[in-house]
């Protein structure tokens, strides 16, 4: 199984970015996918899950802002608008199934800074 995430990058405060997440190689489809993300010296948190019946959930401090997508159960999406500088950080994907065929599964991660 291999997630590729794409799409950080650079960008100004109130700017926009979109990220991208392809997974492949899974059989089973996951229940939910999710991105999370790091900032500098802080643990990794939860920014937005999209479940398999297509709910979605996103952390308190990017409601609004971010909005998360699935066009399959295998390309997971967050488009990320009014950027802050407080969003700046390392964004993972990340793929999740409960049993049976219980998986969980991260991507390598991309950097999105936003800049003053």
């Amino acid at each position: 199984v291999q997630l590729q995430a794409s799409g950080g990058g650079l960008v100004k405060a109130g700017g926009s970015l979109r990220l991208s997440c392809l997974a492949s190689g899974i059989i089973f489809s996951p229940n939910a996918m999710n991105w999370y993300r790091q900032a500098p010296g802080k643990q990794r948190e939860l920014v937005a899950a999209i479940k398999s019946g297509g709910s979605t959930n996103y952390a308190e401090s990017v409601k609004g802002r971010f909005t998360i997508s699935s066009d399959n159960a295998r390309t997971v999406n967050l488009q990320m608008n009014n950027l802050k500088l407080e969003d700046t950080g390392v964004y993972y994907c990340n793929v999740y199934r409960d049993y049976p065929y219980k998986y969980n599964h991260w991507g390598q991660g991309t950097l999105v800074t936003v800049s003053s």
